[in-house]
């Protein structure tokens, strides 16, 4: 068995901490079992590990989240990456393709796709590798995983047995009920109906025939160039409710969608990260503060707060789903970055009258990390090393840098840098159509830098 983990996501629902390149499933606010700070992405490829699925499995993402990912996880993890973000359809068919035709996935073998943030107890992953016996066994076209539900939740679609199957621990689907009202989500339970936490199994070769019907291409590379023209659709739409014969497997541990404040917040194992004070009067609140300036809350109950470069958030808890709708119209580019290198936060941005634009940065790299080799067409830059040392590539030169050091950098002139010791800099960035597509990257190892500038005679200066 094969597992595609899902990673997707634009980071609306626990604004202001997640954006377009840190969705939720990085956000490091839960504690792993040694009392440091973890993500959900992290925690779940923890317990993979545990059981020992890691191995099968691969990541399924965009562009946007890979140095995440990287930066969490480490570089040998495997990744499909979206050449665009389109849904869920096309990035399974993507990752499917992939295995079939890179990996040489025999056809009959079982892939299972789940979100890479599920907040589970490790059994949850002994119940995921029971779908391919599962499968195997009834010849469905999909096997699911569905929930017990605790409560009559309205905020979970639901799966609705047609019988149970004699002497067998699964269910034959009857039909699915999409987020329904309290009192319908009663009546759902009474008929042994299971969350749906989006987990399911198939045989490969059921989703290659499903891209042969419609006409696209089963191997990587040709799905791959065509990837804008796949239809905009989800797994459930495209695939899920076409399917004749379904089972589901029901899971009867602990299962949280922890993708809201209110419902993370009570997983948290502090109330309070970051600068700040809570006073004693406060009760059921919590602070997350990524700023440098302290946030004091005082007198609050029920109420979570939440500050970090891209705005600042006050809500009470029951309320907080509401935030996605209330954003939507933000058009603001993420303020804060995690890379495969460091991070990078943006201090300042002006555009004035002339259409002229300043960005300012301030920018960490990790000791014995790089950038890449680069240069960009539209806009000079002025780097003003704050802190550690560094090997600075610029042109044809390799020249040490440290605290106190000024580069300047106009458009067009390629550069990168190595940080030999924690680095830190300030960027100031001018220019016309500041944009991050501003970017042409030529080298991405450092080893690769220094072997360019060994074979044209480069100047190396320490």
């Amino acid at each position: 068995m094969k597992l595609v983990l899902l990673s997707g996501g634009s980071g609306k629902r626990l604004w202001p901490l997640s954006n377009d390149t840190r969705s939720k499933q990085f956000l490091k606010v839960l504690e792993d079992r040694n009392g440091e700070r973890q993500s959900m992405v992290q925690r779940v490829w923890s317990q993979l590990e545990d059981v020992n699925l890691a191995s099968s499995s691969i990541i399924a993402t965009s562009k946007m989240q890979r140095d995440m990912i990287y930066s969490q996880l480490g570089t040998n993890i495997p990744l499909v990456i979206e050449p665009e973000r389109r849904d869920t359809f096309p990035a399974i068919a993507l990752a499917a393709s992939y295995l079939y035709s890179v990996e040489k996935v025999a056809l009959d073998e079982v892939i299972t796709v789940l979100p890479v943030d599920p907040y589970v107890d490790s059994d949850f992953f002994n119940r995921v590798k029971e779908l391919n016996s599962v499968l195997l066994n009834t010849d469905a076209d999909l096997a699911l995983i569905g929930v017990k539900p605790s409560y009559p939740s309205t905020k979970y679609g639901y799966i609705v047995p047609e019988t149970k199957v004699e002497d067998k621990q699964y269910f034959r689907v009857g039909h699915f009920t999409e987020k329904p009202n309290e009192e319908k989500a009663r009546k759902l339970i009474e008929q042994n109906a299971l969350w749906n936490c989006g987990v399911f199994a198939f045989k490969i070769n059921y989703l290659i025939e499903i891209l042969h019907k419609i006409g696209m291409p089963t191997h990587y590379e040709e799905l791959y160039s065509i990837y804008q023209t796949l239809p905009k659709i989800s797994f459930d739409y495209e695939v899920v409710e076409k399917a004749k014969h379904i089972v589901v497997l029901p899971y009867e541990g602990y299962w949280k969608d922890l993708g809201t404040w209110n419902t993370l917040t009570e997983e948290m194992a502090t109330v309070q990260i970051g600068k700040g004070v809570i006073d004693d009067s406060s009760i059921r609140t919590h602070l997350v503060n990524e700023l440098d300036i302290p946030v004091t809350v005082i007198g609050a109950k029920d109420l979570v707060v939440a500050a970090s470069p891209d705005g600042i958030l006050v809500a009470e808890k029951a309320s907080s789903p509401k935030i996605k709708e209330l954003i939507n119209d933000f058009e603001q580019p993420p303020m804060y970055e995690e890379r495969i290198w460091g991070w990078s936060r943006v201090l300042d941005y002006a555009n004035y009258n002339s259409g002229q634009e300043m960005v300012t940065k301030r920018i960490c790299i990790y000791e014995k990390k790089n950038s890449s080799y680069h240069y960009h067409n539209l806009r000079d830059e002025v780097w003003t090393i704050v802190r550690g040392e560094g090997e600075l590539a610029l042109d044809d030169t390799i020249t040490r840098v440290k605290a106190g050091d000024i580069i300047h950098l106009p458009a067009g002139k390629k550069h990168g840098i190595r940080a030999l010791s924690e680095l830190e800099f300030i960027e100031v960035q001018t220019g016309i159509g500041i944009s991050e597509e501003d970017f042409v990257r030529l080298l991405f190892k450092w080893e690769d830098v220094l072997n360019q500038f060994q074979k044209a005679k480069a100047k190396v200066i320490s």
